[in-house]
Parts: structure tokens; sequence; C-alpha cells
């Protein structure tokens, strides 16, 4: 038995028990009248406080369409105007991959796992002290992400500090992600300006502008509100331009409750879901139904220091609450989940990503972000973190599929046959036939027996993953652009990061 474990080791089966887009919603943390009272409260906040600090165009176009400006000088939305905007914004889109494989299906309560966080920190492999992120982390992030089944999409995990121009920062950040992922790539852009330029090259890379347009790979979009209740220029300047791009745009409201939010985890709901329809309605007021990723993630402050903690209990519960209200609402949603306080990839980081991303994922959030490499509060990226995270992953997707009940789940003629045969379900057709479609294989969970443990070097998991990422990184080298496009780019474009970076004749890993 232990030897045919063995082998299945060596050879893992090549189907997976879990896939992007499985439906959640099984855990609510709020009830039918909870949802209701939060609803009212948030047309409430718009209609009557308000957002302050509007870009020109969005106050010019939400006052042509009914609303006003109280005698705070902030602007209300109306509440039929509210109910009018979701309802007409698209409820189920689509993020599109360089290859067609990793196309997403966005909407109801289909959940989707990937990375996100902008940390300036990267702690490397066996490393116990944190280094400045760069550039070429980011490439190396793309590529560790187009080798790990459980994340779903790409965003700029670290930022390139080294980086000091913001435009030649947006452009390169761009170029490596499309470089070496053929995921939907997510761009955050530090100026309005910066879209444009970035596009072009995309452009570029698909071989076209009309090919882009058919099947853009990328999105953009940012957090366009300061919390509490005002917008912030520069990111709604950006959100709206991304609208430019041809794909849904991402709106991200991160208030802190017990800081920029209320400490009551229901007043943090419905502030953070007030703001991310802020900006829903900000996109609307310029262009009317355009698709839009709706993320309130509401953060929890440590109320002793009021420090951000990203692996509470309350952070896991608010962010769940928080996706359920989008979900109430039919839009496309996001939170962040994931986001260990820890600055190890150790059991503190394990227990706090795990409890954090399974609550959202059950409720049902389409994109659970902040779920693979992060650590120290998203202070840090660890590409080791990554690949365990990949594994949890998978286990928090095994969960959210559930258990399917049918007459032939029930078994009862199995039990029937295993019970007058050899009294024993191994052999069982049943078993062989499940072992590949309804159970989740981690990479680097150890299932070996302890004696097996101790004569590979009692070795933990976080040794494991940092010999997974040296494997995968040392030999997948994708040439997702083609080598006379790249050139024409590097002509005309500030491409920073060495060709000779790229390929595996760098012998870096």
């Amino acid at each position: 038995m232990r030897r045919g474990r063995r082998d299945r080791q060596k050879n893992p089966p090549v189907t997976s028990a879990v896939r992007p887009g499985l439906p959640g919603g099984r855990y609510r943390p709020l009830t039918t009248a909870d949802e209701q009272q939060i609803h009212h409260t948030i047309l409430d906040v718009l209609e009557n406080i308000g957002m302050g600090d509007p870009i020109p165009i969005v106050r010019e176009r939400a006052l042509e369409r009914g609303c006003s400006i109280n005698e705070h000088g902030r602007l209300c939305f109306p509440r039929a105007l509210v109910e009018d905007v979701i309802a007409s914004t698209p409820k189920n889109i689509q993020f599109l991959g360089q290859n067609p494989q990793h196309d997403m299906e966005i909407g109801g309560s289909r959940v989707h796992t990937y990375g996100g966080g902008e940390a300036v920190n990267m702690l490397d492999a066996n490393a116990s002290t944190y280094r400045p992120s760069t550039l070429l982390d980011i490439y190396d992030a793309a590529r560790l992400v187009d080798r790990l089944d459980n994340i779903h999409g790409f965003s700029r995990l670290v930022v390139a500090t080294e980086i000091q121009d913001l435009l030649s920062c947006d452009i390169n950040t761009a170029y490596v992600s499309a470089a070496g992922t053929s995921k939907h790539i997510e761009l955050t852009f530090a100026r309005a300006a910066h879209v444009q330029p970035t596009l072009e090259m995309l452009y570029m890379i698909a071989g076209g502008k009309k090919k882009f347009q058919d099947r853009p790979f990328c999105n953009g979009g940012g957090c366009p509100v300061i919390s509490p209740l005002r917008y912030g220029q520069d990111n709604s300047e950006v959100c709206v331009e991304s609208i430019k791009i041809g794909a849904p745009i991402w709106v991200i409201v991160a208030p802190q409750a017990g800081a920029t939010a209320p400490a009551a985890l229901a007043g943090a709901v419905v502030q953070s879901v007030a703001e991310a329809l802020a900006g829903l309605l900000m996109i609307d007021m310029v262009e009317p139904g355009f698709p839009v990723i709706v993320g309130p993630w509401p953060f929890v402050s440590d109320l002793r220091t009021g420090a951000f903690t990203g692996g509470s209990g309350e952070e896991a519960v608010v962010s769940a609450g928080a996706a359920q209200m989008v979900n109430f609402y039919g839009l496309p949603s996001s939170v962040g989940a994931g986001m260990t306080d820890s600055k190890l990839p150790d059991y503190q980081a394990g227990y706090e990503k795990a409890l954090t991303i399974a609550l959202a994922a059950q409720s049902g959030c389409n994109n659970v972000s902040e779920s693979a490499g992060m650590l120290g509060s998203l202070m840090a990226l660890s590409l080791e973190s990554m690949v365990i995270d990949n594994d949890l992953l998978g286990a928090v997707l095994r969960t959210v599929r559930g258990i399917e009940v049918n007459e032939e789940t029930l078994s009862y003629k199995v039990i029937q046959q295993v019970v007058h045969g050899e009294g024993h379900f191994l052999r069982a057709d049943q078993t062989l036939r499940l072992m590949r479609t309804d159970y989740e294989y981690p990479a680097l969970a150890d299932r070996s027996t302890p004696g097996e443990w101790e004569a590979a070097g009692s070795p933990d998991i976080r040794q494991r993953a940092g010999v997974r990422v040296k494997s995968i990184l040392s030999s997948h080298y994708p040439d997702y652009i083609d080598p006379a496009i790249d050139a024409k780019i590097r002509e005309r474009f500030p491409i920073l990061l060495p060709k000779d970076l790229m390929s595996i004749a760098s012998s870096r890993w």
C-alpha cells in the first residue's frame, strides 16, 4: 500500500478536483434581514453624506444625471440613481488571458483566487531578513504564477523600487508581467497619463491594436477612494482613463476598521461597500454601463495599537460580509484575503491565510485577491509562500466545491459490493475513478510516514517550497512576446530588464 502511495506521489494525477470559477456562497455571515439593513444604510450614506472631492468630469456628469452638492460640498447620489446604475452594470464579465485556456468567467458566486498587494520588500528563499523588491522580482513572480494552477491571474505583487521614474515603472511592470505569464494581468498606474503609452506597448505584444481589442488580456483600475468617503484625484483619473483598455475596471477601496472606518464590523461593511459603489458610480458617470469589478476590501485595526492587521478573525468575517453584499447586488466582486501578519511562511501565516481565504471563497467572492505570497501585513512577498499558498488554495477550492450528492455518489451499490466482497474500497472501480477527479493532491504538504520524513532529512514545508521555486524558475522562461516584436518594443520603450536575464542561459536559479 505504501509503495503504491509513493508511486502516486512520484506520478501525481494529471487532472484536478478543483478549477477556476467553482460556485461558492455557502457561507453567509449576514442574514437576509442584515443584507436589507446594510443595503438601506449604504443608500443613506451615498444620498445624504455623499462623496468628497470628485474629479471635474465626474462632478459634471453626475450633476447632469440628477446628483447634487450638499451644504458640505459633497457629491450626493440619489437612491434611485444608485439602484439604476447597479441594475445596468454588467453582472457577468470576462477576464481574458494571452492564452485562452486561462480565460475566466467572472460573476455570480464563481470563485477565483490570485495575488496582489504591491509590497515593497522581498523575502528570499531561506532568508530571515527582507530586501527591497525589484523589477526582476515582478518578472520572476509572473513566471512562477504561470506554473501554479490555483493562482488564476496575475497582479503586480511587488513594486520595482529601483525605478524612480513612475512612467518607466508602469511600462516596465506591464512588460515583465506579459513576458512572464499568459494568464490575465491586472495593471495599476501611478498616473492617468501612463495608460495610453502602456496600451500602445500592449498592442504591439498582442500583434496589433485590433488583436488586443478583441482579446484584452490586461485590465486597469486602482483605489479611487480615500477613506472615509472622499475621492482621490490621481487614482480616480487612472480608473477613468483605464476605460480605454477595453477590459473591466478594477475598483478597490480599503478603509480600516477602527481607523478610517467604524470599529463596528457592520459599519465597516457599510462604509467599504458604499465607497466601492461610489467607485462604480464614478465610472458609470463617465461611461454608462461599463463593466466594473466592485472591490470593498475592509481592513481591520489591532485596536491596542491602531496598526493594520491582515490575518485576524475579524478580517476574515468582515471581508466575507463585504463580498456577500456585492453578491447581494449581483455585481462582480473582489476582496482581499490572505494578508497574513506573519513575517515568515510559518504556522501563523498558514492559519491566518487559511482562515481569511476560506471564508472569502466560501462567501462566493469572485476574485479573492492577496491570496498568494504576501507576508508582513502586505509589506513583503515570498516566492516560497506563493508555492505553499498554491497548495492552500487548492484545498480551499476543494471545500468550495463541496460534496456532490446523487444516486452514484451515495454509493449504496458500491458499499453492498464491498461488504460482500473484499471488505475494503481500495480497488473498487469508484475509488480508482474518483481519485483523479474528486481528490485534490498538494504538491508540497508532507504526507509521508515519520520514518520516510526523517530519511529525507526532516525537511519543513518552507525548505520543500524553496526547492520547488528553484525547480520552476530555473527552467520556465516563457517566450510569450515574439522576439522580433520584443526588439521593436525595446527600441520604442525604456525597457530596463536585460534580455539575457530572461533566458535559461542566465543561470540565475
